[in-house]
Formats: C-alpha cells, structure tokens, sequence
C-alpha cells in the first residue's frame, strides 16, 4: 500500500499529480530544482526538497539525487510524471532495488518497449500492422543505405532510443542518406547516449492517432479509446482530441484491439500509449509504445470520466484496474491545446521572461492544467508548455467554438512571452482541420 509520493518531475504534471494523491489521501513530497523553488507544486505538495541547480542533468535526471529525497523524506513511491526520468529503466530498476514503488511499468518492460527496434519486433510476432523497415538496429551507414534503397524513399531514419520527436530524420532521395544517417547518429549519440538507429518508409501524408490503455499486474488489459495527435510542429504534438474524427469505427476498433494485443504481449503494466501512423487509405501502422502518462491524458479523462493517474497509483499498489473494457463508454468529444512559450511566427522559438498578465478562461466544461501564475518567470531552462487548454462537448463543432471561445479569453502574457494560444486559433479555424482533413503535415504547410 502506497502512503507517501515524490513527484520527480515539474510543471503542470507535477501539480497534476499532486493534485490527484491529495484526493486519494496519499502524502506528497515534490522535488525541485534551485530555478523552480518557487513553483506552483512547491507550494502545494506537503512537503519539497531541492535536488539540485537549475539544470534538469544536475537536477530532475539525477537519479542519485532523486533516490535520495525518496529515502530522506520516507517516501514510498515516485511518480516521474512524463519527460525527464519517466521512460528511464534504469531508473525504475533502481527504485525496484531500493524497495520504492515506481508508478509505471517494471524496468524490463520498459526496457524492451523503449528499444524501438526491440518494440518493432515485439509489436510484429503479436500480429501489429507495420510500415516496411528494418527489424533490428542497422549497425552500418552502407548497410542502412542498402536497406532503404529496398524499401523505397521517402525513409525515415530514427534512433532506437529515440522519443519526444527527437532522433528522426527524414530522407527524401538516396544522395542524401548516408550525411542524414550520420548526423542522426551523431544526435542520438549525445541525446541518448545511444547511437543505434533503424529505417523505415515514411509516410509524408499520414494523420498520428494514438490507443491509450490500462493494465494491471493481473492480467487485465482495457483500452479507453483513440486521440488524434496530427497537428504537430517538428513531430511535437500541439493539438489532441479524441475520438478521432473522420476514422471509421471499424478501424478504431481493430486499432484498440491491436493496442490491447501488443499490451498483453509485452507484458504491460501501467497506463501506456500506443502511437500509430494511419495513412490516406485508412490503413493503420504501429509507431512505438510510449511507457508512460501522456501529456494529452486530459482528453482521454474527459471523455471516460476516468482519472488515469489514481488508475496508475491504483496499480503500482497492486491493486486491479477498478472497471472493465464493457465499463468503458466515451461521451462527447474533447480536445487539448498545448499553450507554449513560443512565437511560431519565429519558427517556435521559446520565448521565457516574466508572465506580467494571467487570467484563465472560465465557462462550463473548460479544464486547465497549469502551473502559471502572475508574475511566474518562465525559464529557458526546460521545456516551453505553459498550460493545457482542454474542453468538452457533446459533439466537435461544439467543442471548436468553445475552444475558440477558451482561447480567446486567455491571458497570459509578459514584456517577453510570446505563446502558441493565437496561432492555434487560426489553425484551428483552418478548412482542413475543420473538416477533418488534416494530417501532420498541416502545421508546417503552414509555416513554412
């Protein structure tokens, strides 16, 4: 049985989390750096204990240092949220060894599904659909040039230890391969500290439309639906929904079922994402597992009236996930915009300073997970997310306008914060995205 919870993360999901153990009657202790000793979760969680400077290497990744906190203020359990440590197996091994409950997969679980090539294979013998594209790790830049030659261009070339959208490349012509190979062995060596890449056919017309499941140490397995995540900027997500408009339900279905199927062979335990490509012809391939809490989980939560973090608390305790697939009955439609510190008429570039305005949109059926507030000063420390606008409706075009409505009610501004929330606007208001008719490509059309 859990009682007390270090958070090992920051941010809204630190809050979210906090937020969420408080409910359950579940003691809090939140860790942070020496930039965020004045942050929203600080204030709220029982107790929190700094863990180093400002850097996220010498701080939120320091595994030692997170060990630490958990022993030195009796906490029984770490919930490392997304990002940071939250797809580490060697971090979850290490809270296995130290008698600490990690709130997520075990470590060889993750292990496995972490190792793309690993996951590829996995996905493949439990009878996943998958683009063309190697099987295991390419050792060789010649190799992998032949390879993809085989398969045919557009590729694809992405690192084995590759996630967030970072470790991709993607190449459009053979003269071009063995230079985007090398640099993307190059990246993925200093990011992952992990060079191993694999190819695969890219599809450069394709909408991202992700299965979000549950599963216990009991053998239970539930799928809570599909979110499309087609509005992305450099394969960063910007805009979710769910259900997946225009998909018909005959493909959702065999999606959720394939997500459930690859769960049970890998062994899942936790609430875990299932991402896949759809292509034009409404065909379906499987991309990767992410081991973890999106950060899209709102809109899942909106539509099944379920709280995926006390599921996850609920089964790192050892407990059985409280419903059944039958339980499941999704309402609505909701939809999540990812409010950043960025000027996309800059190319994204992260814009932090001092937020001076700070006022959240109100109204029925309107979410915000934020750890902003007046006077907050947005480091360049980390990642840009500012906010999570969510909203829910009985259909989509009710959940456009009141989208619409949420967005142009927000504030939050500063002399030098710049955010996505107008830019999101305009896309939303696009015809192919009110349609439906988007894919990922959308964004950067866009753009430029």
């Amino acid at each position: 049985m859990i009682k007390k919870v270090l958070i090992a993360n920051r941010g809204e999901i630190a809050l979210r989390v906090a937020r969420t153990c408080r409910e359950l009657g579940l003691a809090t202790v939140a860790v942070h750096s020496a930039a965020d000793r004045d942050s929203a979760v600080v204030r709220f969680a029982d107790e929190s204990v700094q863990i180093g400077p400002g850097p996220a290497k010498a701080s939120y990744l320091n595994i030692p240092a997170v060990i630490e906190a958990a022993r030195g203020w009796g906490a029984d359990a770490i919930h490392p949220g997304y990002g940071f440590l939250s797809e580490n197996p060697d971090f979850a091994e290490v809270c296995e060894e130290e008698g600490i409950t990690f709130v997520g997969p075990p470590a060889s679980v993750m292990s496995r599904l972490g190792d793309k090539a690993s996951a590829r294979s996995i996905m493949s013998d439990a009878g996943l659909p998958l683009l063309p594209g190697s099987r295991d790790a390419l050792e060789h830049a010649d190799e992998a040039a032949e390879f993809a030659a085989g398969i045919g261009y557009p590729v694809i070339i992405k690192a084995v230890a590759g996630g967030g959208g970072r470790g991709m490349s993607v190449v459009h012509e053979p003269d071009a391969f063995l230079r985007a190979y090398s640099q993307t062995r190059a990246s993925a060596q200093t990011v992952f500290r992990d060079g191993r890449l694999y190819v695969e056919r890219y599809l450069a017309s394709a909408r991202h439309v992700e299965v979000q499941v549950l599963a216990d140490a009991h053998g239970n397995v539930v799928h809570l639906g599909a979110r499309d995540c087609s509005l992305q900027r450099r394969h960063q997500k910007l805009v979710e929904e769910t259900p997946a408009p225009r998909l018909p339900a005959q493909t959702v279905e065999r999606m959720c079922e394939a997500a459930v199927r690859g769960a049970r062979a890998a062994g899942y335990v936790g609430a875990g994402t299932f991402e896949f490509l759809v292509d034009g012809d409404g065909r379906f391939y499987f991309m990767e597992v992410n081991c973890r809490l999106q950060v899209e989980h709102p809109v899942t939560e909106m539509v099944t009236g379920t709280d995926l973090v006390r599921e996850q608390l609920r089964v790192a305790a050892g407990e059985p996930l409280g419903f059944e697939q039958a339980d499941v009955v999704p309402r609505g439609v909701a939809i999540e915009c990812r409010i950043n510190a960025e000027d996309p008429a800059a190319g994204f570039v992260p814009t932090p300073g001092v937020v001076s305005e700070f006022a959240l949109p109100g109204g029925p059926l309107v979410r915000v997970d934020t750890h902003v507030y007046a006077g907050y000063q947005v480091p360049a420390l980390y990642d840009s997310l500012l906010a999570k606008l969510v909203v829910w409706a009985p259909d989509r075009e009710q959940a456009l306008a009141r989208m619409d409505r949420a967005l142009d009610e927000l504030r939050l501004r500063g002399p030098h914060v710049v955010t996505t929330a107008a830019f999101l606007r305009e896309v939303l208001d696009h015809p192919r995205f009110r349609q439906a008719e988007h894919d990922t490509s959308l964004i950067n059309e866009l753009t430029g």
